[in-house]
């Protein structure tokens, strides 16, 4: 029998546990997986409860709800990776032995990394939306901001989820409109890319809506300090930008533990071959979701068609077999644009986002590369998909690999 041992217990490691003991007759593998938390966060929900639209409450559920009974969950720290002699050792000091190692310890922001965000104006003018606590404080904040300068600032790729900063000013043009104090408010997107987006032909596309909304795209903003105190942020250029209120996504990192254990870049992030997701560390060692340094997205959808590539090429290790190089870097987000309307965008490492129909072509009912209402009710019903398909290890009805059906070149 074999030892499977899954670090963390978020998307990509509990759709990955599911898929697996669906995969692999039980009496060949025993599978553990170890996180140090108890709660599962729906995080593309983090996004609405600045607004109001999500509550607190509606964005997490209990992990062992979503863990198979079979499964060994170990709810700790984990103090280092040892892939030498593959063990895990936990915070208490023991060791938990593995044949098989899965590393889906994510990504977390690291506010720390920029001089000055968080001092004094931390949680006071300055706040983030990629944590539920710095969504529910910024929710706050909103709901008795009377307007003024608001500048959202990407400090540097890459991010959780690339498009969700964009998500943020579109919803921020509604709300204020829906408020009665749009006229009141200036926005300003300020980001270290060249344009709106990372591919060209969306970029353009995303960059013409962000205009037609009157907010202003601040390119190549590399930031290197913050000073509360006055509210300016400034770059490594030698820019710098007044705010009144500030929502920063900060750096994002790899867990701590990756760069303790000696496996990591300098942002914690993992080398892993791109399309097997095998580690360049050791050939028994298998990265998913935002812990890998792959040129993909991290969001979702990735560790969702990750997983299905991971687990055959883990099947096919375990049996002595080489490799298939089947991701493709695969990634599809809905783009909430406001007003309910949404975009969808469907792209992979060597094609990007294109016009369409999705997910069946010519028919849809998804328009990819459109601002529509059907977008919308997309990305509000992926809540159940997410909870009640994608959790529990289900396939909803999307290949792995990235089809050129049903879109058009431009």
């Amino acid at each position: 029998m074999k030892k499977i041992v899954i670090l963390g217990a978020g998307s990509a490691g509990t759709m990955i546990v599911n898929k697996l003991v669906k995969m692999i007759p039980e009496d060949e593998i025993s599978i553990t997986i170890i996180d140090h938390s108890s709660i599962h966060y729906y995080q593309p929900g983090f996004l609405f409860i600045p607004f109001g639209i999500y509550s607190k409450n509606m964005v997490y559920k209990p992990r062992r709800d979503y863990l198979p009974n079979n499964v060994d969950f170990i709810q700790t720290k984990i103090d280092l990776i040892d892939v030498e002699k593959n063990q895990i050792i936990l915070e208490d000091k023991k060791k938990v032995k593995y044949d098989f190692l899965i590393i889906a310890t994510g990504s977390k922001i690291a506010p720390e990394e920029i001089d000055g965000l968080t001092g004094p104006g931390w949680k006071k003018t300055i706040f983030d939306f990629y944590t539920p606590e710095g969504a529910v404080d910024l929710a706050h904040f909103l709901r008795y901001w009377k307007g003024g300068k608001m500048v959202v600032n990407i400090a540097e790729m890459p991010i959780k989820c690339p498009v969700a900063p964009l998500e943020f000013v579109f919803l921020a043009d509604w709300w204020f409109t829906e408020q009665g104090i749009r006229d009141k408010v200036e926005i300003e997107y300020v980001t270290p890319l060249s344009g709106a987006f990372t591919k060209p032909i969306a970029s353009k596309y995303l960059g013409e809506i962000v205009e037609r909304k009157n907010i202003k795209i601040v390119p190549d903003f590399n930031v290197s300090s913050v000073d509360s105190e006055k509210k300016i942020i400034s770059s490594y250029e030698g820019k710098e930008l007044d705010y009144d209120l500030l929502v920063s996504i900060p750096t994002n990192m790899g867990a701590d533990v990756i760069g303790k254990s000696g496996l990591g870049d300098d942002l914690n992030f993992i080398p892993t071959e791109k399309h097997t997701l095998v580690s360049k560390i050791k050939d028994n060692v298998f990265i998913a979701g935002d812990a890998t340094n792959l040129q993909s997205s991290k969001a979702g959808s990735v560790a969702h068609f990750e997983a299905e590539i991971l687990i055959k090429n883990l099947i096919r290790r375990m049996d002595d077999m080489e490799m298939m190089p089947e991701f493709d870097g695969h990634a599809n987000c809905y783009i909430e644009s406001g007003f309910g309307k949404g975009i969808l965008i469907d792209f992979n490492y060597d094609t990007e986002p294109l016009p369409g129909k999705f997910p069946i072509p010519g028919f849809g009912p998804f328009s990819l590369l459109q601002e529509t209402k059907m977008n919308h009710w997309g990305k509000m019903t992926f809540r159940w998909i997410y909870w009640n398909i994608l959790m529990r290890g289900g396939e909803p009805p999307l290949e792995a690999q990235m089809s050129l059906k049903g879109k058009w070149k431009v």
